[in-house]
């Protein structure tokens, strides 16, 4: 039986950050992810249940939801085994998040993926059963200011913001709020039957820095519905994290 040590071999990384095993099968697709800001804001319990299925239970922090704006732009993806396929291994991408628990692994909940790469929306709604939907997306780079611009296609969500580092690089403390919020090896689903999935993913701990930002627009929360409890927003960056997907299971 392969177990997760055997499997980290390949990729040479400690697994003393994970919680638990990876399934028993090799991972299916690697990425690279860039230049993330990390945007948290601060979402009532009540607000949320509504907004995420009963069967994800969501975690809190200190009694409180938070849902994360998270642009980045991904490159070197590629199917394990195969090289990758031009116009398809790299594109810009942003998430909107929250977080649940199942069975003791905590995960991340998507309510949305923007992304400008349509073979890959495709892929990743087929297979990975999350909501991607297609967006016109800008990422320029002026010195360590991040540009991101994001307007999706079918409707007026829309994200625009410069943000930069703005401290030098450290990991989460153990049991702190921002471990709490990156920290997170899975993420969880539903297929088309109503079945909840998992996808496990492999990493090294997030190096974070606090983070500036200077947000022009953005939509992309009450575009879903998802009304913050206030202003204040979180802020972290990390600069590059390679990333290992396996297959679906089921979560139960």
């Amino acid at each position: 039986m392969t177990d997760y040590k055997e499997q980290s071999k390949e990729t040479n990384w400690d697994d003393g950050h994970r919680l638990w095993s990876l399934p028993n099968m090799p991972w299916t697709m690697k990425q690279t992810w860039n230049d993330l800001l990390f945007a948290h804001f601060p979402v009532n319990f009540n607000v949320l249940r509504k907004l995420v299925p009963n069967i994800f239970p969501l975690d809190t922090y200190d009694g409180v939801c938070w849902v994360g704006v998270v642009p980045f732009h991904m490159t070197d993806i590629r199917l394990r085994g195969l090289p990758p396929i031009p116009g398809t291994d790299k594109f810009p991408e942003l998430n909107v998040r929250t977080y649940v628990t199942i069975d003791g692994k905590p995960g991340v909940y998507f309510f949305s993926l923007d992304a400008t790469n349509l073979l890959a929306i495709k892929v990743a709604r087929t297979f990975y059963h999350l909501p991607y939907v297609r967006a016109n997306m800008k990422v320029e780079k002026q010195g360590d200011m991040i540009e991101y611009e994001s307007v999706r296609k079918s409707e007026d969500a829309r994200f625009v913001a410069d943000y930069r580092p703005v401290s030098e690089k450290y990991f989460a403390e153990k049991g702190s709020f921002e471990e709490w919020l990156v920290e997170r090896y899975c993420l969880y689903t539903l297929n088309p039957k109503g079945v909840p999935l998992r996808c496990d993913i492999l990493h090294h701990p997030w190096e974070l820095q606090q983070a500036e930002a200077n947000i022009k627009e953005n939509t992309m929360l009450s575009s879903r519905g998802i009304v913050v409890e206030n202003d204040s927003v979180v802020l972290h960056y990390s600069k590059q994290i390679e990333v290992r997907m396996w297959p679906l299971v089921k979560a139960f």
